[in-house]
């Protein structure tokens, strides 16, 4: 696990990830161990489509280690609970993933954009 010098950046590409949550801890976002990349965390908004409040987790893991940005948030029915937005930095090195899950399995859906930096 490294965290590759940004100074010299060649490429920065620009992603969206969108993805169903569980009741299960599950990946979202993975900077794989010898992906020589850096992940800039631009916004995580997570969106309750129900008319039922849900609870969520959202962790950044480091090794055997989880970090939350939100434990067992409350997200309100028929809202969007926004974790963090682009005016918050947040870097995974190399081995790296976000996680996270809700309450309910079917009731909240994660968007996540970010940048990958090599």
């Amino acid at each position: 696990m490294a965290a590759p010098n940004i100074v010299n950046v060649t490429t920065i590409f620009g992603k969206t990830q969108y993805q169903q949550l569980t009741t299960s801890m599950a990946n979202v976002i993975t900077n794989g161990a010898t992906s020589g990349n850096v992940i800039k965390i631009n916004d995580v908004m997570i969106a309750n489509y129900t008319t039922t409040s849900v609870q969520s987790n959202v962790v950044i893991g480091r090794g055997s280690s989880v970090y939350y940005l939100a434990g067992n948030m409350a997200v309100p029915a028929n809202s969007t609970l926004v974790v963090t937005a682009k005016d918050v930095s947040i870097y995974m090195e190399e081995g790296d993933y976000l996680q996270a899950n809700a309450s309910s399995a079917t009731a909240a859906q994660i968007t996540c954009s970010y940048e990958v930096i090599y």
